[in-house]
């Protein structure tokens, strides 16, 4: 599959094992001279984090536990208090490996125990690498066991490569798990750095370049948002007009419920739409007033409550001329009439359509099997809502993020949005984009309504869905950074929306 030019690949096991192979095999690369190249940049890192203090490395079995050895040569010829353990017996150390552990400086590798490290300022976990699957057991299990304990005490961690019990290419966990302060990965970043849960065991991340190269055939399944992503969004000219500038409908609103359709109109807005409608129950317009600029559209109502009705579609369908984005669900509520009028949008209507919040729980009263939504609809769930779409435990969402979000965009024939910290957006031919994250300010309710408004204000314009999705979600952490600057306690969704002109200033340079 072919990645869009501002997406930065990410490499996962097989693809590492690729790159290592092609270096070797094809360039003439010395497996030796890469490990060295790996030491020395998690040198830079360890000594750092020592201050002059002990170094304790726990080294595995294979070419991790070989970078373990070559740094350990590298910081005693520095000067550096540096103890070896040796997670398992240093006759299994053959290869590259054994090379750096006959020409180890000081002495030879302790055997590991209940007690190795005591005392250290820094633990590093050269156990297990990038290729390593399910949970660590027998002595790597003990050996990340001892490395926490002594983080515990203090110590700070660092991981080569990815941390221990982290799968590289997904980001799934199996305990027991390493938990860093600092992970230095070589080449390429790896997808379990960056997606949940073991982003959170990775810390700190540093990407060293070792002096491999990327095979030019080798096409990446996933990648990190950058900047770039919103280089080529279309911006207003001179001879625009508020319709020419984006036209979005937005779809929701219930009793108790009307501020979300007006944040996600108000994150359209901002996000750059020149023309958006709030269609909201009759009974509720006065809502529409909230924000002078957005427009109002009064749909029918339910006698039992004052919800939406389904043969509220007839209007809005006629609404949706070309040139129009729905948003469909910001507080639609979750009533049959509710779901009835998400089922017959999404049949009768081909407009670029982002469904979200409510209307995401009325289409998981559905049947998804063989259902085509098509890549013109974005669907935008959190957590609890994937796991009523796939009808699984919200801890299965929370433990396998990346398997989710590409199977339900696959199955569906939609464009997906898992938010979170780490949002991923997959196209249903199985490429995944990763949010860089790192704005806690998001964290806020109503924030979701404004993420759904940006994306409808990109498809508005034109933009590919897909495009359109990943330049949002960037969009979207730019401005949560911005509002988040003096700390993110405080911030609310309509901050969010108004930062965006700022952050997409910004992300333009």
């Amino acid at each position: 599959m072919r990645s869009p030019s501002w997406l930065i690949p990410v490499l996962d096991a097989d693809q590492v094992r690729e790159v290592d192979r092609h270096a070797i095999t094809e360039l003439g690369v010395k497996g030796l001279d890469l490990m060295t190249a790996a030491a020395y940049a998690l040198a830079a890192e360890v000594s750092r984090e020592a201050k002059g203090g002990r170094i304790a490395v726990f080294a595995g079995k294979g070419n991790n536990g070989g970078d373990g050895l070559a740094l350990t040569t590298i910081l005693r010829n520095e000067g550096l208090k540096v103890d070896v353990f040796a997670v398992e017996s240093p006759d299994l150390w053959v290869g590259d490996a054994g090379l750096m552990l006959k020409g180890l400086a000081g002495p030879a590798p302790e055997a590991l125990s209940a007690g190795s490290g005591n005392g250290c300022s820094v633990a590093v976990d050269c156990i297990l690498g990038t290729g390593a699957r399910g949970a660590p057991s027998g002595n790597a299990a003990l050996a990340v066991s001892r490395i926490n304990e002594l983080a515990a005490a203090g110590a700070a961690v660092v991981a080569c490569d990815i941390p221990s019990g982290v799968n590289a290419s997904t980001g799934e966990v199996e305990p027991p798990t390493v938990k860093a302060r600092t992970t230095v990965t070589f080449h390429a970043m790896k997808p379990g750095l960056w997606i949940h849960p073991g982003k959170g065991k990775a810390g700190r991340t540093v990407c060293a370049d070792i002096g491999l190269s990327t095979p030019p055939t080798m096409l990446g399944a996933a990648g990190l948002i950058g900047d770039g992503v919103c280089a080529s969004l279309p911006e207003r000219g001179a001879g625009d007009d508020k319709f020419s500038s984006g036209s979005v409908l937005v779809v929701g609103g219930s009793p108790g419920l009307t501020g979300a359709p007006m944040l996600a109109a108000l994150g359209a807005a901002r996000g750059g739409a020149g023309y958006v409608t709030v269609g909201l129950p009759s009974g509720l317009m006065s809502a529409s007033d909230l924000f002078p600029e957005i427009m109002g559209l009064a749909l029918g109502q339910s006698g039992n409550g004052g919800g939406h009705i389904a043969a509220s579609a007839d209007l809005v369908v006629k609404m949706l001329t070309s040139g129009h984005a729905l948003v469909l669900g910001p507080g639609l509520g979750r009533t049959d009439e509710a779901a009835a009028l998400v089922l017959t949008l999404l049949r009768r209507t081909d407009t670029p359509t982002v469904v979200d919040a409510d209307g995401l729980r009325c289409l998981a009263t559905t049947d998804l099997n063989g259902i085509d939504l098509g890549s013109n609809v974005v669907l935008t769930p959190h957590t609890g809502e994937m796991a009523a779409l796939l009808g699984v435990p919200r801890a299965e969402v929370d433990a396998h993020r990346l398997d989710c979000t590409r199977g339900l965009s696959k199955r569906t024939g939609a464009i997906v949005v898992l938010k979170g910290d780490d949002t991923l957006i997959a196209r249903p031919d199985g490429l995944v984009a990763i949010s860089p994250g790192d704005a806690p300010a998001l964290a806020t309710a109503g924030s979701g309504d404004v993420l759904a408004g940006i994306i409808g204000g990109l498809l508005g314009r034109g933009v590919e869905p897909f495009h359109a999705a990943c330049a949002a979600v960037r969009l979207h952490v730019q401005a949560g950074r911005i509002v988040g600057l003096e700390g993110p306690e405080g911030v609310m969704a309509t901050d969010i929306a108004s930062a965006l002109p700022q952050a997409r200033a910004a992300l333009r340079t």
